[in-house]
C-alpha cells in the first residue's frame, strides 16, 4: 500500500512540475512575440533613418 501511495504522490508531483515548465515556456514565448512585434513596428522608422544616413554619407549616389 505504501508503494501505491508513493507512486500516486510522485505522479501528482510530476504533473505539477510539468505544469510549471509549460507555463514558464509559454511566458517566455509570449515575451519573445512582444519583442518581435515591437521590433516590427519600429522597422520602417529604422529603415528611414538608415536611408537618410546612407544618403548623407554618400551624397554622390543621390545626385545632389
Amino acid at each position: 500500500m505504501i508503494y501505491l501511495a508513493s507512486a500516486a504522490i510522485m505522479y501528482v508531483c510530476g504533473f505539477v512540475f510539468l505544469y510549471g515548465v509549460v507555463r514558464l515556456a509559454v511566458r517566455h514565448g509570449i515575451e519573445d512575440v512582444d519583442i518581435r512585434r515591437a521590433r516590427a513596428a519600429s522597422a520602417p522608422e529604422r529603415a528611414l533613418l538608415r536611408e537618410r544616413t546612407l544618403i548623407r554619407d554618400n551624397a554622390f549616389l543621390a545626385g545632389s
